[in-house]
This record gives C-alpha cells, structure tokens and sequence, in this order.
C-alpha cells in the first residue's frame, strides 16, 4: 500500500480574516460577504477571505488608474531597479511563502518552495525590462525621414488566477505587467487567497508605488467586475476551459484584450523503445506531483505496441513508495487536495472508470490517510478507452490512466483529436521519430523525453485548441507584447523653406531616372543646419533649444 508520511506537529488554529489590499494598504471588505478558507492537511476551516463587491473592485481600480500616470512615467533605469529588489525580496521570502501555499493549498512543502522558484525566473526575466522594451530605428527610411517603433503600457490590466499555483501563476501575469509599466489588479483563487495579500506586502517594502499593485478577492460578483470594467484595459486568466470561455467572450465584448488559458488532458507517449524506468518515473512524478493538480500534469499514458504490459507493472511497482501525507511533514510526496468536494470529485472517476470498461490497478480510496484531511491515496487505471469519461474528462486529481494502441500514428491521432492541446511529451531513444512527433504534434508544449514541458522564463507558455482562448501565450516575449501596444513614428525635421503643400499620396521614393536627376548635393544643402552668423549663433541656437534647468549630466549622475 502507500506509505503515510510522519504526521506535522498540529497547533490550534483560529480563523483569521483575510483582506483585500487597494491603494499601498490593507482594506477590509464591507460587502458583508465571505468564504471559508481551509488548511486541507486536517479538513478545517483556518481563514475568512473578505468578497469584493462591485464598489470595492471600482475602488481598487481607481487606485490603480491614479497611479498610473506616474508609474509609467517611471524611468526604465528606476523600474529596473525596483525589480532586483522585489526579486531579492520574493527570494528572500521564499520559505516563508510556500509555508503560505502549504498551509491553504496542501501542496507539500518542497514542491510550494518549487512553485516560488518558477515565478522568481519570471521575475529575473523582467529585470531585462529596458532590453525587452527595445524598438526599432531606421535611419533616412526616406529622405530626410527617420522612422522608429516603440511599445508603451496599456494602463490598469487585470489578472484572474487560480487555486493550485497561488504564487507563480499571479508571477507570470503581474511581474511583466508591472515592468512595461501598467499598474495591476489581482483577483486570485478564494480558495488559497493569503499569497497574494502577502506578494502585495512584499512589492511595498521594495518600493512600489501605492496602487500599483492592488488585491481584490471574492467570487463571480468580483470576476464580472473585473471583466465589465471600462477601466480596466486587459485581463489574464488562468483556469478551467469552461470559465476560460467565459472569461474571453465577456472581457472581449467589453472591449479589453484577453488572453484565458484553459483546461488541459495531457498525453504522455511512451515508444517500445524508451527506457522503461525512466518513462514510469516520469509518468509517476508528473501524474502524481501536488496531486495531480496541475495544467500541465500527465494524466494520460499512451503505451504504443509492446511496451504496455511492462510499462504498466513499472508504474504499479512504484506506487506503494509514494508517501501521502501533511504537506509540512518532511517526508511527505504528495499531500491533499484543496477541498473535500473536489477530492470526492476525484474519486469518482474510479469508480466511473471500472464501470465503463479500465481496469483499476490501483484504487487511491484503499491507501487514503486518517484524519479529516482532504486525502485521496494514488491511483492507477488501465485500457482506459477514448470514450471512457475518465479519459474524456479533465480530472486534476491523483488519477493516472493508461490507453493501449498499437501504433506511433494512433497514439498522435489521440492527442490530435482531443479538445484540449495544452501540453504533450513523448518518451523514446529515436531521435527521428521525436522530431517527426513535434512536427506532427497539436499541442502548444512539447516534451521529448521530459514528462511536464513548462517553458523557461524566455519563453511563453500557452495552449492550443481549447486549452487558449485568445492570440497570446503568456509570460515570455508573448506576454510582453500582450501588456503593452506598438506605436511607429515617422520624424522629420526639414528647413521650413522647403514646405509646401502636396496632396499627392505620400511617398518614400524620390522619383528617379534621366528625367530626373538626384541632385545630392543640393540635398545636403537642404538638410544641413543654416550658419547665419557663424558658430557662435549655432550654438547659441542650441543653448536657446535646450530645456530649462541644470543639466543632469553636469549635475554628476544620469536622470533615473
């Protein structure tokens, strides 16, 4: 059976309540309404997190709006700056956070502290800031004519995240929101809210300004006043398929920019030629890690040809080792789920599944832990066919299901017919046949030889088909581009005696030829600064030109 880990040391908790943060400070809500918040290790309510109404989101809104002007005006030198702080502050705090994340998600304590360090590599990307923000320059794109392109913030932007990454996933949306220069308005799960309130703590003691980064949590009634906001220019989400939709067709319609990641049934696919122990390594890690609640989690093995017999029985043989438990208890893999209805959820997809045709090699309810706690032991299925729901279905739950087929072109037609195309991962020693699957593959994240394939930090993550509603993958270069809006400028600086009116459509040619001749040295003479009294009036020209004030420069250090 699976082992139980050593039980944590329980105190007495008291139900605390958990407040938004609008404007630089903690704000209690007044709407008069609430949600439990639970410790999922031992089933018990540990906190109150306030809900916002509609007021109380316009509230945070408005912080956010009157903070902008100066936030965006904000050298990229002092942005930059900020960014090393708050990195080294998240850092710094990094124990302390996954303890947050341990406490109200159940997540063990090593893989929380995991999940700070993926959003700190978002975090040291957007340190970059001044280089990302680069644009373009071409020199005399006509005569006399420079053209440039630059990307400017969008203004208040927003971001919806869910319950099984409170830290990192709020990471990928604020950090590159914040650096090209938006202020921000987070409505995270009310399931493990007490992340982000302390995130906003940190962000003040690095020195960001006062509304810049704003904290509203509650329900539907907040998610809606998000989206139907007309001050709020963009939304990120990150959830179920289902909301996702939601999310995108109603912010869209509100004329924002949205970009709403959705659900996820990952295949991973294992060749009779891959290394056994390495494949049932990586499908127990990445189908039982945080139990299972993950986009990106395998919940689904594809065994090609023979490889399925062995494979199978290299996955049962492991199962017994996984030791379910407390999160904050050391030896503790694997801990709870986030709520006793989503465990009981979970579940039923055994039970589901042996009725409509698997085989259930391992049933998670018979090595559950005691207690009160939201527990659900590991569990395995086998011949899970397409049509089974625990094969259809997004589980997110310690619920790992094998489909036979006996080719490498039915296991890509799985993958490829299925609705959801967020990540997939091939297991195998042919380098061939791994190029081939990531050219035939439909899905946004690929592995070879690698179970869960979240990009690093320099690029994007993001979905296909029903996995992504929008244009934009998020953090990365994508999400730079999705929080902020191209401009180009066209300069020209002529002497005025050469204006004139010309209704003609513009050109960036000068016409050509024998009929008529570039005179270039009458366009140098054109374009070259006119020396009426020598050059002493040039340079008083130039003084007369300059803005007021003693220059930075001789002041001793460049403006920030």
């Amino acid at each position: 059976m699976t082992e139980v880990a050593t039980p944590a040391v329980e105190q007495k908790q008291e139900v605390r309540r958990i407040t938004h943060w609008i404007g630089g400070r903690a704000v209690p809500g007044e709407s008069g309404r609430s949600g439990p918040v639970y410790n999922p290790a031992i089933g018990r309510q540990t906190g109150a997190v306030d809900f916002a109404s509609a007021e109380e989101v316009d509230r945070a809104v408005q912080a956010a709006k009157q903070a902008f002007p100066a936030w965006r005006a904000l050298s990229l030198s002092r942005r930059t700056e900020l960014f090393f702080r708050i990195r080294d502050l998240v850092h710094r705090h990094r124990e302390d956070i996954g303890r947050i994340l341990t406490s109200e998600h159940g997540k063990v304590l090593s893989d929380a502290k995991g999940e700070v360090a993926r959003g700190l590599e978002v975090i040291e990307f957007c340190c970059g800031i001044p280089q990302l923000l680069k644009g373009a320059f071409s020199e005399q794109a006509s005569t006399g004519i420079d053209v440039y392109s630059i990307r400017q913030p969008l203004g208040v932007v927003a971001g919806i995240t869910p319950f099984n990454f409170p830290a990192m996933v709020p990471m990928w949306m604020w950090a590159p929101a914040l650096a090209c220069g938006n202020t921000f308005i987070l409505k995270p799960s009310e399931k493990d809210p007490s992340a982000s309130v302390f995130t906003a703590e940190l962000l003040k003691e690095a020195g960001v300004p006062d509304g810049v980064f704003n904290v509203v949590h509650g329900d539907k009634v907040a998610v809606d006043a998000v989206l139907e906001h007309p001050d709020i220019s963009a939304v990120s989400f990150v959830g179920s398929t289902p909301i996702a939709r939601y999310v995108y067709e109603t912010g869209t319609k509100h004329g924002k920019r949205v970009q709403a990641l959705g659900g996820a049934k990952n295949h991973m696919i294992v060749l009779p030629d891959a290394d056994i122990d390495m494949a049932a390594d990586a499908a127990v890690s990445a189908g039982y890690g945080s139990a299972g609640e993950r986009c990106m989690a395998v919940s689904q093995v594809v065994a090609v040809g023979d490889v399925a017999d062995r494979l199978v029985e290299a996955i049962k043989e492991r199962l017994p080792k996984v030791k379910v438990g407390d999160g904050m208890a050391p030896d503790s893999e694997m801990g709870p789920l986030i709520t006793g209805e989503h465990r009981d959820r979970v579940a039923s997809y055994i039970d589901k599944g042996r009725d409509q045709g698997a085989t259930v090699v391992a049933d998670g309810r018979e090595t559950t832990p005691d207690g009160e706690g939201f527990f659900l032991g590991v569990s395995l299925l086998d011949n899970v066919s397409p049509e089974n729901d625990a094969y259809k279905d997004e589980i997110f739950g310690p619920v790992l299901g094998v489909t036979r087929v006996g080719t490498y072109d039915e296991a890509v037609r799985l993958v490829n017919e299925n609705p959801y195309g967020n990540g997939t991962a091939i297991f195998t020693r042919d380098g061939g046949v791994a190029r081939q699957f990531q050219f035939d593959v439909q899905a946004g994240m690929v592995g070879i030889n690698v179970p869960i394939p979240v990009p690093v930090a320099y690029y994007s993550f993001g979905g296909w088909k029903s996995s992504l509603f929008g244009d934009s993958h998020i953090y990365g270069p994508e999400g730079i581009n999705f929080y902020t809006r191209g401009k180009v400028v066209t300069s020209r600086w002529p002497d005025p005696a050469t204006s004139k009116v010309d209704l003609g459509f513009p050109q960036t040619r000068l016409p050509v030829g024998p009929s008529a001749p570039v005179d270039v040295q009458g366009l140098v003479r054109r374009f070259r600064p006119v020396r009426r009294a020598g050059a002493d009036h040039l340079a008083q020209e130039d003084r007369n030109e300059r803005p007021s004030g003693r220059s930075h420069c001789l002041a001793g250090r460049p403006p920030r």
